[in-house]
């Protein structure tokens, strides 16, 4: 399945945003004393995300206490689907695998090595605490493989209020030509206005944006079918934005971004205030305040990115995050009762404390920090797309991260033809 879900989600999210509210119900699954044994994740999280991850298993295993985690480990740089790739070629089993990839969810299943959920799901009543939008969410050709247990808003922007403030500038710009042109109070005061991460991946993030933001949720979507080229205007209006940030003086020299992953760039603009802004998912918020120490909402916070009149100002870009069941489990028992575990105020106000946003109509909202709420607010009144490059083939995802990263060197008129042409050629080897 490429995207179904392009005009069905922020329908679905609204809804799911209205029941935030509803009361408790039956905490549905498998009984505790039913199940037992090993429980194998096939685990690529590091940092804060793991920490996540080990309260996640402590809450299970506290109550399904006849269940042991184990992670099997993976060692990762740049793109994690290429160690994951190697691990399960290679012969690793495991139960469980946090898939935030659409495209590697349907590659996986191709494969055979997912396992369907939809029995377990109606049987176990997981619909009463995550809803149908967040089903659909993990399903390939309606049959559902994935169970959501975050989502973020990739249309959000990090700052400091008092590197902004340093440069004279009172409050984030609410438009495009505002935004552009704090960059020179910025520059005046040696501070570099747009951390772009171009090592890897992270440098996509604007492009993204600002195709939502040119062209809407539906052509995004066609795009990533590719039933529009790459070469086709839509993509070009696009690329020549991201070229007005580089014109304005955004973002230092090529080899500086060519030189930043989305860690760097977080630690610039939270951490050194070198930096002003940075356009990356929702785990940063996580990042900051465990692995920085900063205080949320005061130290360091979030804006929605610049309107640019263009008719879809009122879309934003999401991603999510998902755990699968793998085929090569020994104990589906226990991956099930984790499964429907994850919808129950338990797990969700674990993803909550942890500063992240949870799928479950059972969270406590109250749980969430100023950042965060902002994030939800965002993506519930949004029309959302989810992250391009996550729903793009591997072969040319890869091919369209490097010819960004070419772009960056050169936003010229006639490269932005040759960089759009290069991504079209390899899209036509990959559907």
């Amino acid at each position: 399945m490429m995207w179904s879900m392009k005009p069905v989600i922020g329908r679905n999210l609204l809804a799911l945003g209205a029941g935030i509210a509803l009361s408790a119900a039956l905490v549905p699954g498998v009984q505790a004393e039913e199940v037992s044994g090993d429980l194998v994740l096939l685990n690529w999280a590091s940092g804060s995300e793991l920490e996540l991850i080990k309260d996640l298993e402590a809450g299970f295993t506290a109550k399904y206490p006849k269940v042991t985690f184990k992670n099997a480990d993976l060692t990762v740089q740049g793109d994690q689907r290429g160690a994951i790739r190697t691990a399960l070629l290679g012969g690793e089993k495991a139960d469980l695998l946090v898939n935030t990839w659409p495209a590697f969810r349907k590659e996986l299943a191709d494969s055979g090595m997912l396992r369907p959920l939809d029995k377990q799901w109606d049987d176990g009543k997981w619909g009463e605490n995550i809803g149908d939008g967040w089903r659909q969410l993990g399903q390939l050709d309606g049959v559902t493989y994935g169970v959501t247990y975050t989502f973020g808003d990739r249309s959000a922007i990090f700052y400091r209020p008092d590197t902004l403030k340093k440069a004279g500038i009172e409050a984030p710009a609410t438009s495009w030509d505002d935004f552009k042109a704090g960059f020179a109070k910025l520059n005046g005061v040696s501070v570099v206005p747009i951390a772009v991460p171009a090592k890897v991946w992270a440098h996509t993030e604007w492009f993204e944006t600002l195709l939502l933001r040119t062209a809407g949720t539906e052509t995004a979507a066609k795009l990533a079918r590719h039933e529009i080229p790459w070469t086709d205007p839509v993509v070009k209006t696009a690329l020549k934005k991201y070229a007005e940030l580089l014109q304005a003086n955004c973002c230092g020299e090529a080899t500086l971004m060519l030189a930043t992953d989305w860690d760097n760039a977080a630690e610039r603009v939270l951490k050194s205030g070198t930096a002003g802004y940075e356009l990356i998912g929702m785990w940063v918020n996580t990042v900051a305040k465990t692995d920085y120490g900063l205080t949320e909402g005061t130290d360091y916070s979030i804006f929605q990115f610049p309107a640019l009149g263009m008719g879809h100002d009122d879309t934003t870009s999401v991603d999510s995050k998902e755990f699968v069941s793998l085929s090569s489990g020994g104990n589906p028992a226990a991956a099930d009762a984790f499964l429907g575990w994850l919808g129950t105020a338990e797990a969700a106000n674990i993803v909550a404390k942890h500063g992240l946003a949870s799928s479950s109509n059972k969270v406590d909202p109250s749980l969430y920090g100023p950042v965060t709420k902002i994030a939800v607010d965002a993506v519930m009144k949004s029309k959302p797309q989810f992250v391009l490059g996550d729903l793009l083939p591997g072969d040319l995802v890869d091919e369209y991260r490097v010819q960004l990263q070419k772009f960056l060197q050169d936003p010229s008129d006639a490269n932005i033809d040759a960089v759009t042409a290069a991504i079209e050629a390899k899209a036509a080897e990959s559907y």
